[in-house]
């Protein structure tokens, strides 16, 4: 609806960690540093416990410093909002910021790793809510259809490399009734930023004849799949 995953995670990572842990690293992916900086000895120190229903999703959990983060489209007494198969995770990001720089008193290392901690909880589970919405799905109209079922999920992206989200993905899969879905995750060093993956899609494109000139415009969204409403990648003007 909003923001991408990854974009969220690095601009959250912007306002939890502290001033010398991005100057002195040469990372330029936000979103790693700030699992090291949640989980500085890894997974072992995920101590994930999943919500037994969807319905416990949106409750928001107080932490010991006072505040809360509240999941996703939550916010309806019906819940209505909180089945809706879509992601949003622009509110988060400025819950994040709130919490890091909108109070008088100063944000102390050990808060600032509970809030990290909790943002990718609620990221996360925001995330595993729609992927097992969206199976659910494609299990009832395989059931109805007589079609085979899916039985292999691939996580991809810059966002694919975090420990945490292989956790709480896994264990959202395992309890709520889809244990047998293989999940796929391509080693942390193919889990690479989306820019790198639309150079590449430019490479592939100018290799095979296509070229514009400076007067195309940058789009934000844009899909390549020539069947999307758009028109996929050749559905703008400007290609010679």
């Amino acid at each position: 609806m909003d923001v991408a995953i990854g974009d969220c995670i690095d601009k959250m990572a912007r306002h939890i960690l502290p001033t010398g842990v991005i100057e002195n690293s040469s990372e330029i992916m936000y979103g790693r540093l700030l699992e090291r900086f949640a989980f500085p000895n890894g997974s072992q120190e995920h101590e994930y416990v999943i919500p037994n229903t969807h319905a416990e999703e949106p409750f928001p959990k107080p932490s010991v410093w006072g505040w809360a983060l509240t999941a996703p489209l939550s916010k309806t007494r019906s819940g209505t909002r909180s089945k809706d198969m879509k992601f949003s995770f622009a509110g988060l990001g400025s819950a994040i910021e709130r919490i890091c720089h909108g109070r008088e008193t100063a944000t102390t290392l050990d808060e600032r790793m509970d809030v990290a901690r909790e943002a990718l909880r609620v990221a996360f589970e925001h995330l595993a809510s729609r992927v097992l919405m969206a199976l659910q799905k494609q299990l009832n109209e395989a059931e109805n259809a007589d079609t085979e079922k899916i039985g292999t999920l691939v996580v991809s992206g810059g966002v694919a490399s975090n420990q945490f989200l292989r956790t709480v993905l896994r264990l959202f899969l395992d309890k709520r009734g889809f244990a047998h879905i293989r999940l796929i995750f391509p080693p942390p060093s193919l889990c690479t930023d989306n820019a790198a993956m639309i150079a590449w899609t430019g490479t592939e494109m100018y290799r095979a004849g296509f070229e514009s000139d400076l007067s195309c415009n940058a789009l934000r969204k844009w899909s390549i799949d020539p069947d999307a409403e758009d028109g996929g990648i050749l559905g703008v003007e400007g290609w010679k």
